[in-house]
């Protein structure tokens, strides 16, 4: 399998270009450039592009599809039912059961909800590309446009992807590429979910109202992410840079 990213120098977003073999088939995964380096890895191992596969519809995950679009017109963008309606460029949808067949390459949607409604994490070959869901270090917040909860964020991660086998390489939608076996033993977020280390009960202020923080950990932008926790119960996963401690 040929598989090629670049990562945009502003959000840190990743596109990725699958191959089957030197002359085959070809998708990519998601479009937020810079798709220039990807443009030239479909020329030089000679493949053909049939599918844009989008994770999901925000912004930075789909800012480059005029770009490829206007270098592959009328190649198909596929998306989440829930989500096509929110990305003009969609063509087509893709749903968990039904597999995306690109020469070689067989790529499973899995259902993955929570950061948006409709997002989905691809697996192929022992390799899964899972949008803003999972990150090296972290997981994707639950404040963005279209988030749905906590709850279904931590399912979709420890239920959907966690159970995958531990060599499978995770591809995130923003920066550096991990394993469910280092996340498993390594994510702060995973760790207390498995009961592996406690939670935390420090008092503070997040998004300027009070909360329990359970965890402030790490983001793949080199900053913070934290679990905090509202007085009625609820948790939520809000921007490290918005919680204060109260002490």
């Amino acid at each position: 399998m040929i598989l090629e990213r670049a990562m945009s120098d502003g959000f840190l977003t990743n596109t990725y270009l699958l191959g089957d073999e030197p002359g085959g088939s070809a998708v990519l995964i998601d479009a937020g450039g810079p798709m220039e380096p990807l443009f030239e890895a479909i020329a030089r191992e000679r493949l053909t592009l049939t599918h844009v596969l989008l994770t999901h519809h925000h912004y930075d995950h789909v800012l480059a599809l005029d770009e490829v679009l206007e270098r592959f017109p009328g190649v198909p963008v596929l998306i989440h039912a829930n989500e096509r309606g929110l990305v003009p460029h969609a063509t087509g949808e893709m749903a968990p059961g039904e597999p995306i067949v690109s020469g070689g390459l067989r790529i499973e949607p899995i259902h993955t909800p929570g950061h948006t409604s409709g997002m989905l994490s691809l697996l192929v070959d022992g390799h899964v590309f899972t949008g803003d869901t999972l990150f090296k270090g972290s997981v994707g917040g639950v404040r963005a446009p279209d988030s749905t909860s906590y709850a279904d964020l931590r399912s979709s991660v420890l239920d959907a992807l966690l159970t995958l086998p531990p060599a499978t390489e995770v591809h995130p939608g923003h920066s550096d590429p991990t394993t469910v076996a280092d996340e498993l033993e390594s994510n702060g977020f995973v760790r207390i979910w498995r009961g592996l280390d406690p939670e935390g009960s420090a008092a503070c202020t997040a998004l300027g109202e009070p909360a329990t923080l359970i965890l402030l950990g790490d983001d793949y932008d080199g900053g913070h992410k934290a679990w905090v926790r509202w007085p009625d119960g609820r948790d939520d996963i809000v921007p490290g840079s918005r919680v204060e401690s109260s002490a």
